[in-house]
């Protein structure tokens, strides 16, 4: 199995998601967090099941309701969570340099 690991960036906007959304409904921003953090586990097994970001990095995206997490897969396949991004937001200038 993979070796799942968020980077401080991701544990960032993981924050500010959560952050978000609690000054309306602090449980529903806990459920979304989990939700997001829950999903992204399946890349431990299945580390290439989010489709492809066109990039020289190799990023992928895996979706999770209203959101993209975005990751890269790394030799031996472990895997780094890179960001989580509302759909809304394009995140070109976030991925690309």
């Amino acid at each position: 199995m993979a070796k799942i690991t968020w980077t401080a960036e991701a544990q960032r906007w993981l924050k500010e998601i959560h952050d978000y959304i609690a000054a309306d409904n602090p449980g529903a921003a806990a459920r979304t967090v989990a939700g997001i953090v829950d999903r992204a586990e399946i890349l431990s097994r299945f580390p290439e099941i989010g489709y492809r970001y066109r990039t020289d990095r190799h990023i992928r995206a895996l979706l999770y309701g209203h959101y993209r997490i975005a990751y890269v897969v790394k030799p031996p396949g472990d895997v780094d969570v890179l960001g989580v991004f509302h759909s809304a937001l394009d995140i070109r200038k976030h991925l690309e340099t």
